[in-house]
């Protein structure tokens, strides 16, 4: 058994940390080898090179699989499949594009947020917005599967596996990348962040939702948001975390004005420690926090971004 797992890449630089935890779920499955796409996308090869566990690198350089477009990726994924029982990658915008084309064009199911690996066979994924947890086993003979990276480790270095270099005849014509809109932050990413700072209906207002900004600064965090928040204009979309929106599992999390909405706590009910702040002690968030302080949150993070 092998595995063949479709590196994120971004701007030609890889996306390190989903990469390594891609690894660690699948390691046990057999040998993985793991697809770099792109154009200048050697550095990015050379980087996975060196994560422990890789058994082999491929490198596939190519202005058409540019931003991961979804028809030349699948199909040079469809050509290198043969070798392959198990085709992963990690859960994100990348793998939600290319991997349901893939596994059509394979004729088999997609197994989508995997959170365990039981065998080769056998695996965990969320259902009900997070609320059970179902095993499935595929009797297909390729395994074409998404993983929930925020359930696992990272995967260390220390690997030198061989880069080898590939090409597929590929139509990239079927669809063009128009424009890149891109918020650059100098805070940390939301999915991979060990802080996370979130607001939501109870911040009141967007100027208000500063607040939740200053506090995440001071804690070198990143900046979350419920549904309601971004709903509501205070937040913008990519700072979502729930169901509909980004999964999250950092070393702390801290909600602030969060009622705790079942869709929210999809999203980030699996980090370490969760602290609440809300005014409303039946709060269902305090069902899930490890800290709770019932208060004013225009009073208490003050006070916090204050002292710290």
């Amino acid at each position: 058994m092998a595995v063949l797992l479709l590196a994120d890449v971004v701007g030609g630089a890889l996306a390190t940390d989903q990469v390594a935890k891609t690894l660690t779920a699948v390691k046990s499955l057999g040998p993985v080898t793991v697809l770099v796409a792109g154009p200048d996308a050697a550095a990015a090869a050379a980087e996975a090179a060196t994560l422990a566990g890789v058994a082999k690198v491929l490198l596939a350089e190519g202005a058409e699989y540019a931003h991961g477009m979804s028809e030349p990726t699948a199909a040079l994924i469809q050509s290198l499949a043969g070798d392959y029982e198990h085709i992963v990658a990690p859960s994100g915008a990348l793998s939600k594009s290319v991997l349901p084309r893939l596994a059509a064009m394979l004729d088999v199911m997609v197994i989508s947020e995997v959170l365990a690996v039981h065998d080769a066979a056998t695996f965990d994924r969320p259902i009900y917005a997070g609320n059970a947890i179902q095993t499935v086993k595929s009797s297909d003979a390729k395994k074409v599967m998404t993983v929930r990276t925020a359930t696992f480790e990272a995967a260390g270095k220390g690997g030198s596996a061989a880069v080898e270099k590939v090409s597929a005849s590929v139509d990239g014509s079927m669809s063009a990348w128009v424009e890149d809109k891109v918020a650059s932050s100098d805070r940390p990413e939301l999915t991979s962040a060990g802080i996370v700072v979130s607001g939501g209906r109870g911040v009141g207002s967007q100027a208000d939702f500063a607040l939740i900004e200053k506090l995440a600064d001071k804690l070198n965090a990143a900046v979350g948001a419920s549904r309601a928040a971004v709903d509501s204009g205070y937040a913008p979309n990519d700072w979502q975390v729930g169901q509909t929106g980004k999964v999250v599992a950092p070393q702390l999390y801290v909600a602030v004005g969060i009622s705790g909405a079942i869709q929210h706590l999809a999203g980030m009910k699996d980090s370490k420690v969760i602290v609440a702040i809300n005014k409303d002690e039946e709060a269902p968030i305090f069902q899930v926090a490890d800290y709770g302080l019932v208060a004013d949150l225009f009073a208490a993070v003050p006070e916090m971004i204050e002292k710290l």
